[in-house]
């Protein structure tokens, strides 16, 4: 099936990089005390360039304030003890925006993440990164909805690819690894083990148009034992290979007629009992994978 990769599923990285500890302004403006102890300052150059408007407690930026960048990004929102804390938003250079809750100078809580290239990420955060249950979208439709740790795709989540398939399981390391369920547009359904993006373990595979295959998955592909089953109740057991039947497999006709033949790149080479059976053209498996 090859599940469709979405830039790896990777999140968006979120990297402010916008942290200063060394407070000391080299310019003074005009101030203005606040009855809380606050004090409003204008524009104060520090010493790596940036240049701070806003609220000051003693010789910290404490309350709200507005920070610029040489390189033009910019971050207005609330500090505490010198640093981004509360609500605030940080402008990047690029573009790209985040706006939510911060915890000394890291992104901490509920936020946003806006990319210059339509990407969207709405959700938790922890450390700067994503962490928790968050939503995150992309240009052409697709859409996630579930658990992130440490800034990846991690445990449940639902994700819909832009032809309208979807994912619906557990994720690992950003990958769909672990047991899930896959959904194509024109119905039909795998159900099982996954690794990497790809089926592979146990596993169940429907068609639309009734055929299923029930047993073992080999990086897309059914590999090792199964059972494929007609819609019309026929069924074959036995190996499989590259996703085509190979090797040793039993056939059951409707009736229940059994015969035990060999099988080779999906084509029956010879029957390896006396038993009557069905024609050749029935005993070949259909389908993909």
């Amino acid at each position: 099936m090859n599940a469709q990769n979405h830039d790896n599923f990777a999140s968006p990285a979120f990297a402010p990089e916008k942290k200063v500890t060394d407070y000391q302004a080299n310019k003074q403006a005009p101030a203005d005390s606040d009855n809380d102890g606050r004090v409003q300052k204008g524009p104060q150059s520090l010493p790596n360039g940036a240049v701070y408007e806003g609220e000051w407690l003693g010789e910290s930026r404490d309350g709200f304030g507005v920070q610029v960048w040489p390189d033009s990004s910019r971050y207005e929102g609330m500090w505490r003890n010198d640093k981004a804390n509360g609500r605030g938003k940080l402008i990047h250079a690029d573009g790209d925006v985040y706006d939510g809750e911060w915890r000394n100078d890291k992104a901490e809580g509920q936020g946003t993440y806006s990319h210059t290239n339509g990407a969207y990420y709405e959700g938790a955060w922890l450390d700067d990164k994503q962490h928790g249950q968050g939503t995150e979208s992309w240009p052409d439709g697709a859409r996630y909805e579930g658990n992130y740790e440490d800034g990846k795709k991690e445990g449940k989540g639902k994700l819909t690819f832009a032809d309208g398939s979807f994912y619906q399981g557990q994720f690992r390391e950003n990958e769909i690894s672990g047991d899930g369920r896959y959904f194509w547009p024109d119905g039909k359904t795998y159900e099982g083990e996954w690794q990497k993006n790809k089926m592979h373990g146990k596993g169940t595979l429907k068609w639309k148009d009734g055929k299923r295959y029930e047993g073992d998955f080999v990086n897309d592909k059914r590999e090792g034992e199964g059972t494929f089953i007609w819609a019309d109740g026929r069924r074959y057991i036995g190996g499989w290979r590259a996703g085509k039947q190979d090797g040793e497999g039993t056939y059951i006709n409707q009736k229940g007629d059994k015969r035990r033949g060999v099988w080779k790149n999906g084509r029956k080479v010879q029957w390896v009992d006396q038993n009557d059976g069905g024609k050749d053209d029935d005993v070949n498996a259909e389908g993909n994978f």
